[in-house]
C-alpha cells in the first residue's frame, strides 16, 4: 500500500484483461476518427456529424457546447456505452468495433473511469467500499480492492474517512469520493460528465482543483460541460455544435462548411 501522506504518481494502463488484445503502449490514449451518430427515429436524428480527434495520454481537456450540441452522445461512444454509426473509436489503441460486446465490457472496466454528475454512491456501503465496488468487474479480490480504493482516497484527500457513509458526507466530498472511484483501477483515461454541476460554485472550483491535481499527476481526463468557464480553464477546449467539432484549441480552427 502507498503510505499516507506520500506523493502518488498516476499510472494508467493496467494489463490487458483475458481474451482483450494487449493495447498499444505509445500513441493516443483515445482516438475518435470521422465518427458520426445516427438515431433512426421518426425523423432520423444526426446526432454527430464526423466528429475527429485524439487524446494522448497525460492530457487534461474539456468537451463543451451547448445543449443538443451532440457532446452526451460523444461521452456515450468514447465511454464504449454505444457504437458509432459509422466511424472508428479506439481506446488505448484498440478498436473498439473489433469487440464483443462481453470484451468492450471487459476493456471499459480496465481502462474507463468515470465521473458523473449524481455521484451514484451507495448510501449504505462506506466510503472505502464504494471506491472498491469500482473494481468488482475487473477481477480483482476484495483484499485487493480494498487496498486500491484506500489509495485512490489518498489521492483525493479522503482517507481518512473511509470509514464514513456518504451520508455522513458533504456534496464535494461525495463527489471526491466518485473521483476516488474513478482512480481506483489506474485507468487510461477518465470521463467527467459535468463534474461540477451539482455543487456550488465553491466547492466546484474545489473539485476542479483536485482534477488539476491529478493532472499534474499523469492521470489523462476529459471534462464533458456545457460551462465555458471551466472549459476555458483547461489546457485543451474541443468545442462542439450541431454534431460537429467547431473548434479544439489543439489544433488549427477547422474551414466552416
Amino acid at each position: 500500500m502507498t503510505p499516507r501522506n506520500e506523493a502518488v504518481t498516476f499510472t494508467a494502463g493496467a494489463e490487458a484483461e483475458p481474451g482483450l488484445p494487449a493495447a498499444g503502449s505509445v500513441g493516443p490514449v483515445l482516438e475518435v476518427d470521422g465518427v458520426t451518430k445516427i438515431y433512426h427515429s421518426q425523423p432520423p436524428v444526426t446526432a454527430l456529424r464526423g466528429v475527429s480527434f485524439a487524446v494522448r495520454p497525460g492530457e487534461l481537456a474539456a468537451i463543451v457546447g451547448p445543449s443538443g450540441s451532440g457532446k452526451t452522445t460523444l461521452l456515450h461512444l468514447m465511454g464504449t456505452l454505444d457504437r458509432p454509426s459509422s466511424g472508428v473509436v479506439r481506446l488505448a489503441g484498440i478498436d473498439v468495433a473489433a469487440l464483443d460486446d462481453r470484451e468492450v465490457a471487459q476493456l471499459r472496466a480496465a481502462r474507463i473511469g468515470f465521473v458523473f454528475q449524481q455521484f451514484f454512491l451507495a448510501e449504505h456501503e462506506t466510503v472505502l467500499d464504494n471506491v472498491a465496488d469500482g473494481l468488482l468487474y475487473a477481477g480483482i479480490r476484495l483484499a485487493e480492492r480494498r487496498r486500491q480504493a484506500l489509495d485512490a482516497l489518498d489521492l483525493v484527500g479522503l482517507a481518512a474517512r473511509s470509514g464514513a457513509r456518504p451520508t455522513q458526507l458533504s456534496g464535494g466530498q461525495r463527489q471526491r469520493v466518485a473521483i476516488a472511484r474513478a482512480l481506483a483501477g489506474q485507468p487510461d483515461i477518465v470521463l467527467a460528465d459535468e463534474p461540477t454541476g451539482n455543487l456550488d460554485q465553491a466547492t466546484g472550483q474545489s473539485i476542479l482543483g483536485l482534477l488539476e491535481a491529478l493532472h499534474g499527476r499523469g492521470v489523462t481526463i476529459m471534462i464533458i460541460t456545457h460551462d465555458q468557464g471551466i472549459a476555458a480553464r483547461l489546457p485543451r477546449r474541443i468545442e462542439m455544435l450541431d454534431g460537429r467539432v467547431v473548434a479544439d484549441s489543439a489544433q488549427p480552427r477547422p474551414e466552416q462548411p
